[in-house]
Order: C-alpha cells, then sequence, then structure tokens
C-alpha cells in the first residue's frame, strides 16, 4: 500500500503522548467519519419517523428500512473490489458527495410537502449505496494509516465516535428537529457530508493497493470471487461472518418496526424516541472505550462469547417491557456488547487478511453481516403483520424481539465453543508468520 509518510515535527513525541501514537492523518479520518455519522444519526431517525407519518403498515414501513439496507446485499462485493483498484480516499470523497446531493434533494421534497413512500424508498436505497462505499472503505484504509498494533484502539476510537454522534448527539437533536420540520435533519445531513467530504481531502498522498502497470488488472468478477475464496476457506473467520449474519438479521428485523413499537406501546413522541435511542448508545459508547481493556484482561473468546449471550438477555427484556427506562437498559446493554464485538473482530480481521485482499475480503465479509439485515427487515415487518393479524397489535410489536432473543440462544450453543482465545491467537500467529 501507498501513502504518504505522517508529518514529523519537533513537538512529535509529546503529540504521540497525547493521541495515543495516531498521527494527524487519522484523526483527520476519525472527523471524516464523525462527521458523516452525525448526519447519519440524523435521518437514522428523522427517515422512520416520516415513514410512520405516511403510513402505519408495519410491512410497508420496514419496506423503508429494507430499501437503506439492501445496497449491503446487493452491492457489498462490488464496492469491495472497487476498493482494492482504486485509490480508497477518492471512493470517500465520491460516496460522500453523492450522499450529500441525495439528502439535498430529499431535504427540498421533505419541505416542498411531495415526499412519499415510494420516494421514501429511492431515498433511503441511494443513501445505503453510499454507505456501502465509505463505511467499507473507511475499515479498509486505516491499517494503511495506522500501525497494526494500535488497530484496536483505533477502531475503538471510531466506533465510539460513531456511536456517541451518530446516537448519542444526533438521535435526541433529531428527535427535537422533527418536531420544528421533518427538511431540517435531511439538510443537517448534507452538510455534514460536505464536511466529511473536505476531511478526507485533507489527507494527503494516495492510499491505494500496489498494482503492477505491466500486468493486466483481472476482472471485477474474478477479485470478487477470489476474496469470497479467501474468507470461505479461513475458518475463523467464516464462522465470525455467519455469526455476524444471524446476529445483524434478528436486529434489523426488531428494529425494522421499532418506531411503532416505541410510538404505540412505549407511547413515546419524537423526543421521547431520540431520547430511548440515545440512552441505548451509552452502552455503545461503554463498549467501545472498555473494549481493548476487557479483552486484554478475558481473552477474545470470552469477549466474543459474552456478545453471544448477553443480547439474549437484553432482547428478552425490551420483548417483555412497557416501560420505555427498561427498555432503554435492554438497548444500552445490546449496545455495549455489540460495540464490544465489533471492536474485537474488525480488529481481527485488518490483521488477519492480506492488504492487496483486504478490501475485498472486507466486503465479502459484510456482505454475510451486513447483507443478512434486508432480509430480516423484511422478515420483522412480515411477521408483525402475520401476528397481528392471528393475535393482537402489540403481540406482534413484540415479536420480532422475542424471535431474535431464541435465535441469539441457539446461535450461542452452536458458536461460543468454537470462539476459543487460544483458536484466535493462533490464527494471528499464522498470519504473522505468512507476513501479512
Amino acid at each position: 500500500m501507498t501513502a504518504t509518510p505522517p508529518h514529523t515535527h519537533a513537538n512529535a513525541s509529546w503529540w504521540q503522548r497525547r493521541t495515543g501514537g495516531l498521527d494527524a492523518r487519522y484523526w483527520k479520518l476519525w472527523g471524516a467519519v464523525a462527521s458523516s455519522n452525525l448526519g447519519d444519526g440524523l435521518v437514522s431517525l428523522a427517515i422512520p419517523w416520516l415513514a410512520s407519518l405516511l403510513t402505519r403498515d408495519a410491512l410497508a414501513i420496514a419496506g423503508v428500512a429494507l430499501a437503506t439496507r439492501l445496497p449491503w446485499l446487493v452491492f457489498s462485493l462490488q464496492a469491495g473490489a472497487l476498493t482494492d483498484r482504486f485509490d480508497r480516499r477518492r471512493l470517500m470523497i465520491v460516496a460522500n458527495s453523492l450522499r450529500a446531493l441525495v439528502v439535498g434533494a430529499a431535504a427540498v421534497a421533505v419541505f416542498l410537502d411531495v415526499m412519499t413512500i415510494p420516494l421514501l424508498y429511492v431515498v433511503g436505497f441511494g443513501l445505503g449505496m453510499c454507505e456501502v462505499v465509505f463505511d467499507n472503505t473507511s475499515q479498509t484504509i486505516l491499517p494503511g494509516l495506522v500501525p497494526r498494533e494500535r488497530l484496536e484502539r483505533a477502531n475503538g476510537n471510531i466506533m465510539g465516535a460513531q456511536m456517541v454522534i451518530a446516537e448519542f448527539v444526533a438521535r435526541p437533536i433529531a428527535g427535537a428537529l422533527v418536531g420544528l420540520a421533518l427538511s431540517l435533519p435531511f439538510a443537517i445531513d448534507a452538510v455534514t457530508a460536505a464536511v466529511s467530504v473536505a476531511l478526507i481531502a485533507a489527507i494527503p498522498g494516495s492510499v491505494r493497493t500496489p498494482h503492477d502497470a505491466t500486468q493486466k488488472r483481472p476482472r471485477m468478477r474474478t477479485q470478487i470471487a477470489e476474496g469470497l475464496r479467501w474468507l470461505w476457506q479461513h475458518r475463523l473467520l467464516r464462522l465470525l461472518a455467519i455469526s455476524l449474519g444471524i446476529m445483524n438479521g434478528m436486529m434489523a428485523g426488531a428494529m425494522a418496526t421499532y418506531v411503532l413499537f416505541v410510538q404505540e406501546i412505549l407511547l413515546l413522541d419524537g423526543l421521547g424516541f431520540g431520547l430511548l435511542l440515545a440512552g441505548g448508545s451509552v452502552g455503545g459508547l461503554l463498549g467501545s472505550i472498555l473494549a481493548p481493556n476487557v479483552t486484554r484482561a478475558i481473552g477474545s473468546g470470552p469477549s466474543l462469547t459474552f456478545g453471544l449471550t448477553a443480547p439474549i438477555v437484553a432482547l428478552a427484556v425490551i420483548a417483555t417491557t412497557s416501560n420505555p427506562i427498561v427498555a432503554g437498559a435492554g438497548m444500552a446493554a445490546f449496545g455495549f456488547t455489540a460495540l464490544m464485538w465489533n471492536v474485537v473482530t474488525v480488529s481481527l480481521r485488518q490483521t488477519l487478511i492480506p492488504d492487496p485482499l483486504l478490501g475485498r475480503v472486507n466486503s465479502v465479509y459484510r456482505f454475510f453481516g451486513w447483507g443478512a439485515m434486508p432480509i430480516g427487515t423484511l422478515l420483522g415487518g412480515a411477521l408483525v403483520n402475520v401476528v397481528e393479524l392471528t393475535a393482537t397489535r402489540e403481540l406482534g410489536l413484540r415479536s420480532p424481539f422475542i424471535l431474535g432473543a431464541v435465535v441469539y440462544a441457539l446461535l450461542a450453543m452452536v458458536a461460543a465453543p468454537r470462539l476459543r482465545t487460544a483458536r484466535i491467537d493462533h490464527a494471528k500467529q499464522d498470519a504473522a508468520e505468512v507476513g501479512i
């Protein structure tokens, strides 16, 4: 990988002590991701709330979430190949420039009161496409900016910022804004996307996988197949990818109609919805801060096992309560374990996958992990409708959380015995021996 070396100056040692050895290029990336997630947090609340004003049909509302997540199923593999073919910095610039245009147009449509459910599907799909490229590339670019021994800390910083800004800061603000003008969250997202573009553009040099100009570059289909084959042959990463897919699918199904659960069972308004989501992010913040220390103390295996088992209780609590505070506590517990899982597994992928394959293999991993989300979203919306017709509306809105707790329990029984620290350390040692 080629990249401009970090700047040196008389106070370099002081700067490194203050920033944990992470240089200015990393902090520009951190700022770009943080800015992007501020806008993302605003529209992630505004879109389902707007959908609930346009329709009360659970399946139609789930369709909005489906449109947003569908690109992870249909485009993540291609996005990974693009990441390994082109300058990763420029790809992020293009992705968030397009995002600014999409949400800017959506802000105008909402302001003029011409937004419809089908148009909201288009907006969600467009934002999802931009997110696939930006998020996959931001993870792939990181090892070129950060020493490998600091990847867990660097990932924890970024994931903590994503959690705090997108959910703890942005969502309460979005909850207040939807009561003033629904177009405001979309307009602000356009601005934050533009700020993110400026910060990425300020990272010096080119960050891309080296390519021998004398050799013909393989076809994209060939590169995607190579990444898929590499992941499938790596037993540990294959297990983690499939596990993540099942977990994300269940959570996406529960969250697809969460706005209706909040309005009809927890009896909250827009601001209350935002505060509830923000309260849940407290757990994610703690997870991002404590994950590196907890992992060092108890080992990678127990950390991942905890990430599989604790959500069983959290989902069961949410499924059975009508108290917003209890529901928020359940979401906080889930956020803690999710961030711990992500910090460990993202850092592990960046350590185990060879750099020339990192974009493709990472995208294949996320194809399994995130591609299950639109499927889970659709099933969650359908489950609510079916249970509502055969039983009650309330049971229907609770049913995705009940199903999630059951599936998590089954997954933990199968996967937890295979996620031992010794096995993870052995995989790291193998990667080090082949010079990854």
